[in-house]
């Protein structure tokens, strides 16, 4: 597979988590189910309380992190998700920073 190809396959997706997401093992859990879905990107705090993942890989893998990012780990309580897609770009493993 060509790298055009790859590309034409993937997509990156930058979600933001609102709720109770800091303090609940919310980053360390998204890069759990992300390396289980053979997702790539990051899961970081924000200043303002809420949670950014950067997801990227198939389509697929991408919806279904992003799905798990409504509910979170048991011990969260997620009141919104707001995503955007963006230009693939290849991105190796899922850091925690």
């Amino acid at each position: 597979m060509t790298a055009s190809e790859l590309n034409a396959n993937h997509v990156c997706m930058r979600c933001t988590v609102a709720g109770r997401v800091q303090g609940v093992f919310f980053r360390a859990s998204a890069r759990e189910e992300a390396l289980r879905l053979g997702v790539s990107g990051h899961a970081r705090n924000l200043p303002d309380g809420s949670v950014e993942v950067l997801a990227c890989g198939e389509p697929e893998a991408v919806n279904a992190l992003r799905d798990w990012l409504r509910r979170g780990p048991p011990q969260a309580d997620v009141t919104g998700v707001a995503c955007e897609t963006l230009e693939y770009r290849a991105v190796s493993g899922f850091t925690t920073g």
